[in-house]
């Protein structure tokens, strides 16, 4: 299939704050599909929950749509006309941190895997189960808060998480983290020299029983890299333990001296 190119008129980022914590949000979902079936389905579901609910049928609409309202959560097929779901992510993703869940076809480990490294915060494929997909937005919406947490900020060099604030700076300026990447980096950081296996930190991370390869931590790695570390290629911060996964290398209060 052609991919469609992205409109001139789509490409200029607009504001967008991101979202802060999901007590103070509303409780607003966005749904978009083409399938008005599985739109109203989902729909329903998330009434019944109790949350607020938008839709849009295409990529331009979804994009207009989110950039006016900005949902909570985004719900988002990939096959979508007007605009590619894969476009909406990562037009969506260049500009805030609104948690995404994708819901498509597309069901193959790339397929997934590519999902991930747009910066898709999860990722389930169709056909699916409702109350699974319930379970994973009210999950997502719960990284998206910050974690019980120390009163100090944990300081690594130029590095800096902060936990209360939900923020982390590299050298003093503020990185734009998704909520899966900040709970990610939260999870090794609060034990920097411990192994986790990719086993371990898909249920730290997740939090639940995730359907999905070890591989998508790998990704969520990458893209964590390429926000904190200097050198992806060489990390300092998150190191790779061979055959087994991953650990935050150096201890809280060390200096690292930048060239």
């Amino acid at each position: 299939m052609r991919k469609r190119a992205i409109p001139a008129k789509m490409m200029t980022v607009a504001k967008y704050r991101p979202q802060g914590r999901v007590k103070d949000m509303n409780r607003t979902i966005l749904v978009v599909d083409d399938d008005r079936k599985i739109v109203d389905l989902v729909s329903l579901y998330l009434k019944r929950d109790g949350y607020n609910v938008l839709t849009a049928y295409d990529g331009q609409e979804a994009l207009e749509v989110a950039r006016r309202k900005q949902p909570a959560l985004i719900v988002l097929d990939l096959l979508l006309p007007e605009l590619d779901g894969a476009d909406v992510c990562r037009l969506l993703r260049a500009e805030s941190q609104v948690p995404i869940i994708m819901l498509t076809a597309r069901s193959t480990d790339n397929d997934k895997l590519n999902g991930l490294d747009l910066g898709a915060d999860d990722y389930m494929t169709k056909p699916f189960n409702p109350r699974e997909l319930m379970a994973r937005i009210r999950a997502v919406l719960r990284r998206a808060l910050p974690a019980e947490a120390p009163v100090a900020d944990l300081v690594f060099g130029d590095l800096t998480v902060s936990f209360l604030r939900h923020e982390v700076l590299l050298r003093e300026q503020p990185v734009t983290l998704t909520p899966t990447e900040f709970r990610l980096l939260e999870t090794l950081a609060r034990e920097p020299g411990r192994a986790f296996s990719r086993a371990d930190l898909l249920d730290r991370v997740f939090g639940y029983d995730y359907e999905g390869v070890e591989r998508t931590i790998d990704v969520h790695v990458m893209n964590l890299r390429r926000k904190i570390e200097p050198e992806p290629g060489r990390p300092r911060f998150i190191g790779t333990v061979p055959s087994v996964g991953y650990r935050f290398e150096g201890r809280a209060g060390e200096r690292h001296d930048v060239a």
